[in-house]
């Protein structure tokens, strides 16, 4: 009997080694996805009023766990029974990070400056409404990334067992959640941090000084990430181009695969604006000419 126990014990420890083993190596293919998905994230999870950024992000991450368990039982059954869908669902989540990240460079390249009644308006908004669209936004865009961390994942298990397959690409998911939206709740109280520190130590010395640098630091930061997930977000699409597709993994080999997945990401992002852009021109035309 005890023979039995200790024999199933060393199994289960065998099993967690190789888990851990093959959780290292997918952490690691997976590192310049989740380095995105920061920055993506973290510039999503900003903009709101002090007292609603926890619990906004705490939303955005019931969310993001929600995504990779609907994620991982699909991605496990069609890798298993249709495999060849996994390229077509990350194509299509490619377009979609595409026109997000293109839909940003525009706005900011002809965004027009707002005359003083128009920002007052907006201020009055429903802040509630404004609240759930954004966070509506940081979770689709959480699966799309989600999507792409967990077929990386299962794609450095395909020779293990079932078990190990499981296993680990639930760690490197949980790991790339808690990771992520931990590191971007340091990232959005920093202020409030440095405001406290302020306030006890005062405004001078070294803890206040801290308390300073943290406090101007944070819209500096902020900028930085939002440029940074708006590249990410083109960059990442025009990487899942070139790697599910023969024809832009191939082409142009002599330049640098940055360059390239960038210009691929960029082209398909005007694509998809451009017909939602025209859609939205036709729908409104039919719609005035019915009324």
């Amino acid at each position: 009997m005890a023979s039995g126990i200790f024999a199933i014990l060393d199994d289960i420890a065998a099993l967690m080694d190789d888990v851990a083993v093959a959780s290292k190596i997918a952490t690691q293919k997976t590192a310049g996805i989740l380095g995105d998905d920061l920055a993506v994230n973290a510039e999503k999870a900003t903009g709101f009023l002090s007292s609603r950024e926890i619990p906004v992000l705490w939303s955005i991450t019931k969310g993001s766990l929600i995504n990779k368990l609907i994620i991982l039982p699909v991605a496990l059954a069609l890798n298993t029974f249709f495999p060849v869908a996994i390229k077509f669902i990350l194509i299509l989540g490619g377009f979609y990070l595409a026109y997000e990240g293109v839909e940003k460079i525009i706005e900011y390249l002809f965004h027009r400056n707002k005359k003083g009644h128009e920002v007052i308006e907006e201020t009055i908004q429903d802040q509630g409404e404004a609240e759930r669209v954004k966070i509506k936004s940081a979770i689709t865009t959480d699966f799309i990334l989600s999507v792409e961390i967990v077929i990386i994942a299962l794609g450095t298990v395909l020779d293990q067992s079932l078990q190990i397959q499981i296993a680990t690409v639930s760690v490197v998911a949980l790991l790339a959640t808690i990771g992520v939206y931990g590191i971007v709740a340091l990232i959005v109280r920093m202020d409030d941090t440095g405001f406290k520190l302020i306030k006890r130590y005062g405004d001078t010395g070294f803890m206040g000084g801290i308390g300073n640098v943290l406090v101007k630091a944070l819209p500096i930061i902020i900028k930085v990430l939002g440029f940074v997930g708006t590249i990410a977000l083109v960059l990442v699409s025009g990487g899942i181009f070139a790697h599910n597709i023969d024809y832009f993994h191939h082409i142009l080999p002599e330049v640098p695969s940055v360059l390239k997945e960038s210009a691929i990401g960029l082209v398909a992002g005007l694509i998809v604006v451009g017909v939602i852009t025209l859609y939205k021109k036709v729908f409104v035309k039919v719609k005035e000419e019915k009324a």
